[in-house]
């Protein structure tokens, strides 16, 4: 009976556009992450990964989060946001907060002095993005977005 599920070492790999979409996209992940990363610790001392974080809370309700709601956000378990939070805690850019019903709940809230470090990071992630993408139309971005969005489980 012959394994349908494993290819031998010595068989070429078919080319498909779908497998070739996602290596592109792990690339230009790794070159806009890396770039962000610059350019945000450069100017405002945070990582790409801090902004997204950051900007998660500022959007939230009330600009505060579960910190398992958080997690699920961004991709990150609970110790990996965790983990995520405490140096950013201990500069002042989001804080902690208890819920008065549930004392097992916290929440990580974003304070004044992390909501206007983002806004101020969200032009340098504006112009960075700009600088990469060049100028594609509205069409390619839409299209893209959600293809993005559908491979990231959100829609």
């Amino acid at each position: 009976m012959t394994d349908t599920n494993h290819t031998p070492a010595t068989a070429t790999p078919p080319d498909s556009p779908t497998s070739e979409f996602c290596l592109r996209m792990a690339r230009a992940w790794a070159a806009l992450s890396r770039r962000l990363d610059s350019s945000l610790g450069s100017l405002h001392g945070i990582s790409f990964a801090d902004y997204q974080l950051l900007l998660s809370l500022q959007r939230a309700p009330g600009g505060r989060l579960r910190r398992v709601d958080l997690a699920e956000k961004l991709g990150l378990t609970a110790s990996g946001v965790t983990r995520s939070l405490l140096p950013l805690e201990k500069i002042g850019l989001v804080g902690r907060q208890s819920d008065p019903r549930d004392a097992r709940v916290g929440y990580a809230i974003i304070t004044p002095t992390g909501s206007e470090l983002v806004l101020n990071a969200a032009v340098v992630v504006h112009n960075v993005s700009r600088m990469l993408l060049g100028a594609p139309s509205r069409e390619q971005i839409e299209s893209t977005s959600t293809l993005l969005a559908q491979l990231g489980g959100s829609q």
